[in-house]
């Protein structure tokens, strides 16, 4: 005889084998795109505060509007950049349309068709719930790619590796705050399968009683529930230290995906962490490695949509600027120097630090102090 058979003998086993005694596991949180989205918004949100400049172009009031103000119906110049960057980091590729009314909209979903000597063409381009039945040529729509392959792969290898510790993590994290307990009930007397004038059974009638006991346990701050005969209900929870080590580790493994993300794009994560301490390096850090090479992708795309052959050579340009933006007061001093010793322009200082040139052409004179002045031949001037 099998310990089955003993416990399918026993009248009260055999009805309270059907109770439901454990409240079933919330569905398991990988929180995989925790680390993507971190490190993917800060980028974003700190591209957003481009501005794009015109220099020698006459005529670019609409434009400057659409680029730096409203480039849609429905967006503000930040907000648009923001998701175009996030689009283009995620996707490792952005499509940006423009339509007849001079609106531009980022594409949702595309099919590109390429060619070897002709221009690529994007038909089937899809925006929010819209498709439009126009194709699209390379040199109508504002089209950038990332070409990141470190990121690609991550994206879509290594983090199924993490996905599954990260469930097991939880999974000891939950146990350990678990809510345990036993039910006595005394089922001598009874008929457990009659049923009752609402048409249930004692067993389906406890089993409600055990829930709600279960709920009110666990989302009430002050749960009373009724002491009843014949029921007993005794909690094993708390009586003994809880370890918060997996909670530790689970907070580790979030960040050591955010520094593998942060690392394949280019971002010191001193600064997803907003830690203070050598912050201007860090911030020189990342416009070396990230935010440069995104502003001279956009700002290419532009110059070659906007701008024709000719008018580039006749030394019409196109600038995208305040990304990370210099701070002039505390380089005040590195800027005397260059300007006083002569070696410079202050239009070219100017201009490397994202300003306009001075009027009149004041700025194109070369300023020297008596300390850098040339000494003539046989003593000073």
């Amino acid at each position: 005889m099998s310990l089955l058979d003993i416990f399918r003998g026993n009248n009260e086993t055999d009805w309270m084998l059907d109770i439901e005694f454990a409240e079933s596991v919330a569905n398991r949180a990988y929180l995989k795109s925790i680390a993507k989205d971190t490190v993917l918004n800060f980028v974003a949100r700190t591209m957003s505060t481009l501005e794009v400049t015109f220099k020698n172009k006459e005529n670019v009031d609409d434009w400057d509007y659409i680029l730096n103000v409203r480039p849609n119906s429905d967006m503000s110049a930040a907000t648009f950049w923001e998701k175009f960057f996030y689009r283009l980091l995620d996707d490792n590729e952005v499509l940006v349309v423009v339509t007849d009314d001079n609106q531009l909209l980022i594409a949702d979903d595309y099919y590109r068709q390429e060619y070897a000597v002709y221009e690529d063409t994007f038909s089937m381009v899809t925006v929010k719930n819209y498709t439009f039945k126009k194709t699209f040529k390379m040199s109508e729509v504002i089209y950038l790619e990332y070409n990141n392959d470190k990121l690609e792969v991550f994206m879509k290898g290594l983090f199924d590796d993490y996905a599954e510790l990260f469930g097991r993590i939880l999974e000891v994290a939950m146990r350990n705050n678990q809510i345990r307990g036993t039910v006595g009930v005394d089922s001598s007397g009874t008929v457990n399968n009659q049923k009752s004038e609402s048409g249930e059974t004692r067993t389906e009638r406890l089993q409600k009683f055990i829930d709600k006991i279960f709920t009110s346990f666990s989302t009430k701050s002050v749960a009373i529930v009724p002491k009843l005969k014949g029921f007993e209900y005794e909690e094993y929870t708390n009586k003994q230290g809880v370890s918060n080590q997996s909670l530790d580790e689970l907070n580790k493994m979030i960040s050591s995906l955010i520094d593998v993300v942060a690392n394949a794009i280019g971002v010191p994560t001193a600064l997803i962490y907003g830690e203070k301490s050598e912050l201007d390096s860090n911030l020189k850090a990342m416009k070396k490695t990230c935010t440069s090479s995104l502003v001279k992708k956009l700002q290419d795309e532009l110059v070659a949509k906007i701008l024709t052959r000719q008018e580039y050579r006749d030394g019409e340009r196109i600038k995208v600027i305040k990304v990370l933006p210099v701070s002039i007061v505390e380089n005040a001093t590195q800027i005397d120097k260059i300007v006083s010793a002569g070696a410079f322009y202050i239009d070219e200082v100017r201009e490397e630090n994202e300003y306009e040139p001075l009027p009149n052409k004041e700025g194109q004179k070369i300023i020297m102090t008596k300390n850098y002045e040339e000494q003539l031949e046989g003593g000073e001037k």
